[in-house]
């Protein structure tokens, strides 16, 4: 990737990366599906393993894709709006979290461990909250743009595939804000329990989320500025490792409900610039299936959860690492000295 993240300093050079979008590499695809097409099982039979493998061939840019180099990135980050009582937890459990990461005891880790990857945790300034969004933008044009641009970091030289996952008190309101800024509805179509809070405290979630839209819908540009009004520095970091990794030819791995929201406003802004991404697996947090059906994705998983941290990403970077394995590992036809099929 060649682009200076230090030089970006407001949303219209983020919006200016649009036209530096690589394609897929067709040639890489169309060998893969031609190699596919010949290996020593019935056609189809692998079905979406299948799909898979020619996905990562067209945007890694190989015939032969390849997980060799897996990362997951979590970023983490604080919410002004966290102080209306939004969650069942206190704010000071981002930085705790992050500790968890570092010191190697969350769920992530353990799935880090068993994709042999490495976890990167990006803090986002965990000591400045973003503004409260009923009251104003979360963010200035500038602080979403270094957000974004810090985010960028995230995508070094010889990664091969990025899962990415977030840490932040708050930030399902933040994520349910952008869903119903974006999509329309009502607040409880897109407010989930989140941490956990029901009855009263549900209503007050709702409530602030409700607040936070009115005040911003019809404001909002587009996609980026909805990031910046109702968003958090995590969300924006997610969006930033997005776009770096489409630049850098990495497929990613979207997590759930709130990493989601980073690729909503990106396909908002340029529905183009998340096609490089899969979805992990379908969160039970919020509208999570409406938002992947409204980004024309389908989960690898299903497993009812809804934790974040990239646990669910990660744990479908192994259903992706072995749909490439099959691909480049299995014999053809011909090597195997098996006959084909008769038409």
């Amino acid at each position: 990737m060649t682009t200076d993240q230090n030089s970006i300093a407001s949303l219209s050079e983020i919006r200016a990366l649009r036209d530096t979008l690589p394609s897929i590499d067709t040639e890489a695809r169309d060998a893969a599906v031609a190699r596919n097409a010949i290996l020593t099982k019935p056609a189809g039979a692998l079905a979406d393993l299948e799909d898979l493998a020619i996905f990562m061939a067209g945007w890694q840019g190989k015939d032969s894709p390849q997980v060799n180099h897996p990362r997951t990135a979590v970023f983490a980050g604080n919410h002004g709006v966290a102080a209306q009582g939004v969650s069942a937890y206190p704010a000071e459990v981002t930085a705790q979290m992050v500790m968890n990461f570092q010191a190697g005891g969350a769920a992530v880790n353990q799935l880090v461990g068993d994709l042999d990857g490495d976890l990167m945790v990006h803090e986002m300034a965990l000591d400045k909250p973003t503004e409260d969004f009923t009251q104003g933008p979360a963010m200035t044009d500038e602080e979403c743009a270094q957000a974004i641009a810090y985010g960028m970091m995230a995508v070094e030289p010889g990664i091969d595939l990025l899962m990415l996952g977030e840490m932040g008190i708050g930030n399902t309101t933040s994520a349910a804000a952008i869903y119903h800024t974006l999509y329309g509805g009502t607040a409880e179509d897109w407010t989930g329990p989140g941490t956990g809070v029901e009855g009263d405290a549900l209503s007050n979630k709702i409530r602030v989320v409700r607040e936070g839209v009115a005040l911003h819908r019809e404001a909002a540009n587009d996609g980026l500025d909805v990031l910046a009004r109702l968003g958090g520095q995590e969300i924006a970091g997610i969006a930033g490792a997005i776009l770096a990794a489409r630049m850098a030819r990495v497929p990613v791995i979207l997590d759930g409900y709130i990493c989601c929201a980073a690729a909503a406003c990106l396909h908002a802004w340029a529905p183009e610039s998340i096609d490089h991404c899969l979805a992990g697996h379908l969160s039970v947090e919020g509208a999570h299936a409406e938002v992947l059906q409204r980004l024309d994705k389908r989960p690898i998983l299903q497993l009812g959860m809804r934790l974040g941290e990239g646990s669910g990403a990660t744990l479908a970077g192994q259903i992706v690492r072995s749909a490439c394995n099959l691909h480049r590992g299995m014999s053809t036809f011909e090597d195997a000295g098996v006959s084909e099929s008769v038409h």
